[in-house]
């Protein structure tokens, strides 16, 4: 784990959330994904430990803890339920992006309840046909005397239908593309916001996720974050720290697959023999322990130049990359090893399968991903040569 780079703040903090997952959320995770049933208790048990505010400025009610420490909780309630890690990263894209982009007004009222936990927030981009190419979205901003009438349709939203406060991206102009994408602040209360049912998933089935119809949902003009046309570029600074947030989640279920694996192995008899004495098993155990340990480190590297306060585009999209690539082929090597009993749900390395599939798609596919990245070098490429030339 690396201890010798974590301040023992951190290490406290990561014991802390260990302590509660083991405790509160592994216990009942098998239950709340056959259910479906949202973690009410667990959100209010994050609340009170002060996870639902972790980085967010003490003055709003935030901890004001760094980055790093965030990944740290991440990996630890995934290690619990990747259900209600999940429902914290979506959370935790809407707090920070008012955070980072609201006036002092719009923190006081808004970001308040959401860092100390009194309400749930949601981040609405994605759209019913603009997933990847969130230059695309259709979602309308008419101007008005008092503000601006939203109308369009979101999906997969992630706490869509629990969230009090969501931060919702819409365009004044369509034929403007990204320069015309703008980011409100929309009360979950507003006249003309309708949620649709929760989708059913193959994974993360306790988190909540729905579609959003706004059917000229009224926004003062006093809740537009920044200014207008920013919101593109506010997305996707945002999107930096959710693809960390979402590369350490994957860490977490990665871990929590070769952890059940390990047991199996030790206890499971075959030929006489423990399954971990056989050369095959020992390769994928090998396989899965070193690659997990290399995608903690790319999380904990672009974590640290976020809290340090430079781009870290390349190396989130990095981290996210190879976390979640990775995370679907240790939960396949987790089932291959279980064997039989993998490919029921009497064993959680089934759930932690499905759950892997997320982590490729979600916060830009793996696809995506392999583009920014390319962008990233050439640009890089790029800036070497010049100054060379120079």
């Amino acid at each position: 784990m690396h201890e010798l780079d974590l301040t023992g703040e951190q290490q406290e903090l990561r014991q802390s959330v260990r302590t509660f997952a083991m405790a509160e959320l592994l216990p009942g995770a098998g239950r709340r994904d056959e259910t479906a049933g949202f973690p009410d208790d667990a959100v209010k048990r994050m609340a009170e430990l002060g996870l639902m505010g972790l980085t967010l400025p003490p003055i709003y009610g935030g901890g004001g803890r760094d980055f790093v420490s965030y990944t740290l909780v991440v990996e630890e309630l995934a290690r619990g339920d990747a259900s209600v890690a999940i429902t914290l990263l979506a959370h935790m894209l809407c707090a920070s992006h008012i955070a980072t982009f609201g006036s002092d007004e719009q923190k006081q009222r808004f970001l308040v309840p959401l860092a100390t936990g009194r309400s749930i927030g949601a981040w609405a981009l994605t759209e019913p046909t603009g997933g990847s190419d969130a230059a695309a979205l259709r979602t309308l901003a008419e101007a008005g005397d008092a503000g601006w009438l939203l109308t369009g349709n979101k999906y997969f939203i992630t706490n869509g239908s629990v969230a009090e406060t969501l931060v919702v991206m819409a365009s004044t102009d369509l034929f403007l593309g990204a320069g015309g994408i703008c980011a409100f602040i929309v009360p979950g209360d507003a006249p003309g916001l309708k949620r649709g049912k929760r989708i059913d998933k193959l994974g993360f089935r306790a988190s909540d996720t729905t579609a959003l119809m706004l059917e000229r949902v009224p926004v003062p003009r006093e809740q537009l974050l920044g200014r207008a046309g920013d919101g593109f570029g506010q997305a996707m600074q945002m999107l930096d720290g959710g693809r960390i947030g979402l590369a350490a989640m994957a860490v977490g279920i990665a871990r929590a697959c070769l952890e059940e694996s390990l047991a199996y192995a030790r206890q499971r008899q075959a030929f006489g023999h423990p399954i971990a004495d056989f050369q095959a098993i020992q390769g994928m155990l090998a396989d899965m322990g070193t690659e997990i340990e290399a995608a903690r480190l790319l999380v904990r590297r672009a974590a640290r130049l976020k809290d340090a306060g430079e781009g870290c585009t390349r190396e989130a999209a990095m981290a996210k990359l190879f976390a979640s690539e990775m995370a679907m082929r240790a939960t396949v090597k987790g089932v291959q090893i279980h064997g039989g009993a993998g490919y029921t749900r009497v064993h959680p390395v089934e759930r932690y399968f499905r759950e892997a599939k997320l982590c490729e798609i979600g916060e830009g596919t793996s696809e995506i991903q392999r583009m920014v990245i390319a962008r990233e070098l050439l640009e890089a490429g790029s800036r070497s040569e010049e100054r060379r030339e120079k």
